[in-house]
Parts: structure tokens; C-alpha cells; sequence
């Protein structure tokens, strides 16, 4: 992700800021800070506002007893985000996007997995579907600016013809007219829930084989989603 606050803000019409700047970055791992676009419902219940926060990636459920858990929940599967206890009630009431400019996945060849580098047709910003949560910490007080860590999940689906041979698992991506509908706080019932995943459509990606350097994350440039010599 290399993109402006500024950057998000204009695209995706957000009502309120939370983030001062963005610091590049182009290889996030799990439990890595990353920009999620929310709508929400004003304190007295009047109004949507979208915002744009912060969130750790890997959900943490609020009845976890810890946080370390978030490092396993990166993803959540499409065909069972309504079911599962970890997921179900995000899924239900706190959803979200989160924004990347493409994603690395690793192919399966007989000479071993190579990295490659998925982004829009256009390069354009591209809106995961997500979840989020917020985890409270039980050994702060109420009033302490740390008590709530707010995480979240990527939703993923079944990769299509066109990229499956690449990874059977894609990210479920919002296309721009869907946002709304996606974050619409109003949408909470398991059934509507449903109706929204199954309407996104198949989302068209390009590939492009990276080099390796991406597979240490302390290897982090823009030289990382440059095409492999």
C-alpha cells in the first residue's frame, strides 16, 4: 500500500479521518497496521458516517483472552464467514474495507512456489471485503487510551478460472458501486449478509512474477512489485 491519506479519502468519499499519514508499505504481514474504511451510526443514532481508521490485521474477537489469537485469523472464508463464532457477528454488524494496491500470492510450480504480484487492471486501489473488531484489553482500565485494540480480517472466496491455477483462495474484492451496500450498518441479518457476498462479482486481476526478495518481511520497497528479471 502506497497511497495517501489524502489518497483514500477522496476515493472513497470519507465523512472523517482518523489517520494522520499512510507509510508505504509493500510487504504488510499479519498483525501490521492497515487502512479500513468503516460506515457508522452517529452516537445518537442519527446519520452514517464513513471513516477512515487504523486496524491491526488478524482478528482478535472481543471474547478472546488474548490477542495473540489475531495471528491466525487473517482470513475469513466466504462460504462460512456467517457461521463461525469467530466471525458471525462482524460479519453481522462490523464490516469493512480494507484498501490495498494488490496482494502477493504464491504459485505452485515443479520447481518450487513463486511470488506473484496481483493488482487492478489499472492500478487502480483495490477495496477488500473485511471485518472488524474491537478486542478490550482486561488489564487496562476503562478510561485508558490503549483499552480497545481494533483488528481485522480479510474475506476470501474461491480464486476463479482465470487465477485458480495461480492459488485456489482469492481475496473477496468490493467493486465501487457495492461499497455502500457493503458497509450499510442497517444490513445485519444473516440472510442479507449472504445476498451481498454472493452478489460480488468476479473480480479481474493481473499477475505478475516478483522476485523472491518478497518472502523475508524485512524486505519492504517498491522494488518488491517490480516484474522478476
Amino acid at each position: 500500500m502506497a497511497r495517501s491519506t489524502g489518497d483514500l479519502v477522496a476515493s472513497f468519499d470519507v465523512d472523517e479521518s482518523y489517520v494522520e499519514e499512510i507509510q508505504p508499505s509493500y510487504n504488510v504481514a499479519p498483525t501490521d497496521e492497515v487502512p479500513l474504511i468503516i460506515d457508522r451510526r452517529g452516537p445518537d443514532g442519527d446519520g452514517v458516517s464513513r471513516k477512515l481508521i487504523m486496524a491491526r490485521w488478524g482478528l482478535v474477537p472481543p471474547w478472546a483472552k488474548d490477542p495473540r489469537s489475531g495471528a491466525r485469523l487473517i482470513n475469513a472464508r466466504m462460504e462460512t464467514v456467517t457461521e463461525k463464532p469467530s466471525f458471525r457477528k462482524a460479519a453481522a454488524k462490523k464490516r469493512g474495507l480494507l484498501v490495498a494496491d494488490g496482494y502477493f500470492e504464491w504459485q505452485k510450480t515443479p520447481d518450487g512456489k513463486i511470488p506473484i504480484y496481483l493488482h487492478g487492471e489499472r492500478e487502480e486501489m483495490l477495496a477488500f471485503a473485511a471485518l472488524f473488531e474491537n478486542w478490550p484489553d482486561p488489564a487496562l482500565p476503562e478510561d485508558h487510551p490503549e483499552k480497545w485494540l481494533r483488528t481485522c480480517t480479510i474475506i476470501t472466496t474461491q480464486a476463479s478460472d482465470s487465477l485458480g491455477h495461480i492459488h485456489d483462495r482469492t481475496p473477496l474484492i468490493v467493486p465501487t458501486d457495492l461499497y455502500s451496500d457493503w458497509l450499510d450498518p442497517e444490513t445485519t441479518s444473516e440472510a442479507d449478509v449472504q445476498q451481498l457476498l454472493d452478489a460480488m462479482p468476479e473480480p479481474h486481476l493481473v499477475p505478475r512474477r516478483v522476485s523472491s526478495k518478497v518472502n523475508n518481511v524485512r524486505n519492504n520497497g517498491p522494488d518488491l512489485i517490480d516484474e522478476a528479471a
